[in-house]
């Protein structure tokens, strides 16, 4: 059952220098075309796999709100046309701070959108200009007064950390600040050196002054220890809420379920196969406009990945792998399939078993990727 849909807007108005996603400068762009690319690109897939109603919806980007006011609004009606909605949907749009206009918000608000996550990174001006973004601190002040004005609620903010040339200090500082805002959510991210983007030719010329591993695990206990204090519950490895207000559409991902992905370069996992949609524009609308469904790569999920991949998506979560849920969906039993990694990791104080559950330590937390490497390729 198919409960979730992501839509991607590839169009940005600058590139910071970390990222890594499907996106291109706006300037120039087929935006009016692209977007009705996706109202088609929803068409045919619904029409393929009729669903009654989602649970959540989740705009990403790129900059979904670098769409003009009057492409926003037809890009929020092609969403509501196609996407019937539960009466508890949590409908999310990213933006960029500084870039969320009081007119623009109040379009996402008439539509339904009911949560907006913020791309905030940092507080501190010097580091912003850094890392390659536009907006600065004042502009968060700013964005966060005007969406509580307009009547949202339920806002999140990204942090990153271990940034270059930033010092625990520093991160300290950011997270004060960040609590201030009083939202209900945060995710804090450390920064990862993807191949393609400015930083990873930065690091390859020896140029890129990160803070180094040590730090960064330090950095990561900072965060842990400032929201458990302030009240947020950390239930997911990057992830704080205040009670109720947890991603329901990232808590799609991670327990491992089917969703909709709709856009250029955008990701899905439906009917048992993963698959992934053409990035360049192009290509991607050439697709759709001669009446084929865009993916450049198709791939049916074994029972052996499904089962590998229950378990290091659902050892994100706080919670972990539920045992029973474990073996309603596979009619296997996890503490067998993975007796021996199981001994191993709890042996090291990686992992916890018990009152049904299988989850993280707080050393496991810290050596998270390490953990998930150790259940791959095992079933098969």
């Amino acid at each position: 059952m198919i409960k979730a849909a992501y839509l991607h807007i590839p169009f940005c108005e600058h590139i910071c220098h970390y990222c890594d996603f499907n996106k291109v400068f706006l300037k120039g762009q087929p935006v009016d075309e692209y977007l009705l690319a996706l109202d088609r690109e929803m068409q045919m897939t619904l029409a393929q796999y009729p669903v009654k109603e989602l649970d959540t919806i989740f705009v990403g980007g790129g900059t979904p709100t670098s769409l003009n006011e009057k492409q926003l609004e037809r890009f929020c009606e092609s969403i509501n046309r196609h996407l019937l909605k539960s009466s508890d949907v949590e409908f999310t749009f990213e933006a960029n701070p500084g870039d969320l206009s009081k007119e623009k918000l109040q379009i996402l608000k008439d539509a339904g959108v009911n949560r907006i996550s913020l791309g905030v990174q940092t507080f501190n001006d010097e580091l912003l200009k850094k890392i390659g973004r536009v907006h600065r601190a004042e502009d968060v002040y700013r964005t966060i007064d005007n969406v509580k004005e307009t009547g949202f609620q339920n806002i999140s903010i990204d942090l990153i950390y271990s940034l270059p040339e930033q010092t625990l200090e520093d991160f300290q500082a950011s997270i004060h600040t960040a609590f201030s805002l009083d939202i209900p959510h945060y995710s804090a991210y450390s920064l990862i050196i993807e191949p393609k983007t400015i930083f990873y030719n930065l690091m390859k010329k020896g140029r890129l002054p990160v803070p180094g591993e040590d730090i960064e695990a330090q950095m990561y206990e900072m965060v842990m220890e400032a929201m458990e204090k302030h009240g947020f519950k950390q239930y997911e490895i990057s992830n704080f809420a205040k009670p109720g207000f947890e991603s329901k559409h990232n808590l799609t991902y991670w327990d491992n379920e089917n969703y909709f992905g709709f856009g250029a370069g955008a990701h899905s996992y439906v009917d048992g196969f993963r698959r992934s949609n053409y990035g360049p524009l192009k290509k991607y609308m050439d697709q759709i406009n001669s009446g084929k469904l865009p993916f450049i790569e198709e791939h049916p999920v074994t029972l052996a990945e499904q089962m590998e991949e229950e378990m290091f998506l659902g050892l994100r979560k706080t919670e972990g792998v539920s045992i029973s849920r474990f073996k309603m969906k596979f009619d296997r039993d996890p503490e067998q399939l993975f007796k021996q990694e199981l001994v191993d990791l709890t042996s090291r104080q990686l992992l916890n078993v018990q009152d049904g559950r299988i989850y993280l330590t707080k050393k496991g937390r810290l050596l998270g990727n390490e953990v998930f490497q150790s259940f791959l390729g095992v079933c098969n």
